[in-house]
C-alpha cells in the first residue's frame, strides 16, 4: 500500500469520529442502565476465544462469518467472536451456576468475515441481553418487552415487530419424517422463500398429500392474526399447535402493554433455525430494510458447557440504534465546555480540578495554541474577578 493510502480503512471497518462516538457512549450507557432497571447485570466477554466456544449450537452461516487463528501457545485454533451469545450462555452455565433464571446483558463490538447484502459494516457493536433458566412464554415476552424499551430509549420511531416459532417447522419434518437432507434442503427453499423451488421439491420426496400441502401453504401463512386461525385449521401436531398458542398469548400481551405497536406474523421464518428452538422475533422501521434487532427462544445452549438451561434473548448492533436515534430524536443542547487560560496559578487550578469533579468540562489553553476559546467551541471562559477569584464566565455569541 502507498504511502497516501495509509488512512484507509479495511471493506466494512468503521471508526467514529467525536460527535458520533460521543453519541453511541451516551446511548450505550442509557441502554445499559434500562437493562440494569429491569435486573439484567452487566458481563464482558472476551473478543478472541476458542473456536469450538463460539460456534456452540450455531449454524453453518455464523462459522462462515468467523475469523479464524490459531493460538500460539495452546495450538489450538481461535475465532474472533461473530455472535456474543454463546459466550453469555457459557458465563451462566459454567461460571454463574444459577439454580434460579438469571438476567445478563452485554455490549461489545463484533467480527464479521463478510457483510450482507444491505448492510457493508462488518464491525458492529452488539448489545443485547438474555434470559436463561425459565421456558415459558413468560420469559419470551419479557425480553421482547425489554427489546422494545431498548428500541423506545433509543429514539426510534414507528418500530414493527415480526414473529414467528420455528417450532412449527420442526414438528411438520418430524410429523413428515423427513431424513437430515431433506429437512436441510427443505429449510434453504423455505428461507428463500423459492415456491416453485418448494412445490417441485416437495414432489420429489414421498410424502402424504396432506402433509405436501401443509408445506406448499407454509410461505403464505404470513400476516396479521388471522394467519393464526389459519393455521390452526392446516396443523394437526400437538406440538405445532402449543407452539401457535404462544404465539397467540404473547402477541396479545403485547397488544395490551403496546397498544400502537404494528405486529405480524410469519411462519414460514426460519431464522437462526440452527440455533433457535421456539418462538423468534425481529423489530423493523420503514426506513431500513432489514430488522434492527432481533431474537428468540434457544433452549439448552449450555449443555455443552455442563449444563442445559432453557434461554432467551435478543440483540441488535448499537451504532445502528446510535444512527436511528440521530435521525429521530430532537436536537440536543449544547454541552457546556469551559476554556481556561494558560497561566501559572495555583488558585486556577484548584477551580479547574473543582469544576471538573462536579462533572463539567473544562479545556485548558496550551502555549502558543493556534485558536481561541471559540474556535474549540467552548460555551463559557475562566476569569478572574476582581477578588481574584476565577469565575466561569459564559462567552457570548
Amino acid at each position: 500500500m502507498q504511502q497516501q493510502d495509509a488512512w484507509l480503512l479495511p471493506d466494512g471497518i468503521d471508526e467514529l469520529l467525536p460527535d458520533e462516538a460521543q453519541r453511541l457512549e451516551i446511548l450505550r450507557a442509557k441502554l445499559l442502565k434500562t437493562f440494569e432497571n429491569w435486573g439484567y447485570q452487566l458481563v464482558v466477554p472476551p473478543f478472541v476465544d476458542f473456536l469450538d466456544s463460539l460456534l456452540t449450537g450455531s449454524g453453518h452461516e455464523l462459522d462462515l462469518q468467523t475469523f479464524k487463528l490459531t493460538d500460539q501457545i495452546s495450538g489450538k485454533m481461535l475465532g474472533v467472536r461473530a455472535d456474543m451469545t454463546p459466550q453469555v450462555a457459557r458465563i451462566d452455565a459454567h461460571n454463574l451456576k444459577h439454580d434460579h433464571p438469571t438476567r445478563l446483558c452485554y455490549v461489545g463490538t463484533i467480527l464479521h468475515t463478510r457483510g450482507d447484502a444491505l448492510e457493508k459494516s462488518r464491525s458492529p457493536m452488539q448489545i443485547g441481553a438474555e434470559l436463561y433458566g425459565h421456558a415459558g412464554k413468560e420469559s419470551d415476552l419479557e425480553v421482547i418487552r425489554l427489546m422494545l424499551e431498548m428500541l423506545a430509549m433509543s429514539g426510534v420511531l414507528n418500530v414493527h415487530l415480526d414473529l414467528g416459532h420455528v417450532g412449527i417447522y420442526r414438528a411438520l419434518a418430524e410429523e413428515a419424517n423427513l431424513t437430515h437432507i431433506q429437512e436441510s434442503e427443505l429449510f434453504d427453499v423455505l428461507q428463500r422463500k423459492a415456491r416453485p423451488e418448494l412445490k417441485d421439491l416437495l414432489e420429489s420426496y414421498n410424502l402424504a398429500d396432506g402433509l405436501k400441502t401443509v408445506l406448499l401453504k407454509l410461505p403464505e401463512l404470513n400476516g396479521d392474526k388471522t394467519v393464526l386461525v389459519k393455521a390452526r385449521e392446516l396443523f394437526k401436531s400437538e406440538n405445532a399447535q402449543k407452539a401457535l398458542d404462544d404465539l397467540d398469548a404473547i402477541a396479545t400481551q403485547l397488544a395490551r402493554y403496546f397498544p400502537s405497536l404494528s405486529i405480524s406474523f410469519d411462519l414460514a421464518e426460519l431464522r437462526g433455525y440452527h440455533y433457535h428452538t421456539g418462538v423468534v422475533f425481529a423489530a423493523f422501521v420503514p426506513t431500513i430494510g432489514k430488522e434492527i434487532a432481533r431474537g428468540g427462544r434457544y433452549d439448552n445452549i449450555g449443555a455443552i458447557f455442563g449444563r442445559e438451561r432453557p434461554a432467551t434473548g435478543f440483540s441488535a448492533d448499537l451504532k445502528t440504534l446510535t444512527a436511528l436515534n440521530k435521525q429521530n430524536s430532537i436536537e440536543q443542547p449544547t454541552r457546556e465546555l469551559i476554556f481556561a487560560p494558560n497561566v501559572e496559578d495555583v488558585a486556577l487550578c484548584e477551580t479547574i480540578r473543582d469544576l471538573r469533579a462536579q462533572n463539567r468540562a473544562v479545556v485548558q489553553q496550551l502555549p502558543q495554541q493556534i485558536g481561541d476559546a471559540k474556535k474549540l467551541n467552548c460555551t463559557a471562559v475562566l476569569i478572574q474577578d476582581a477578588q481574584e477569584k476565577w469565575v466561569v464566565t459564559p462567552l457570548s455569541n
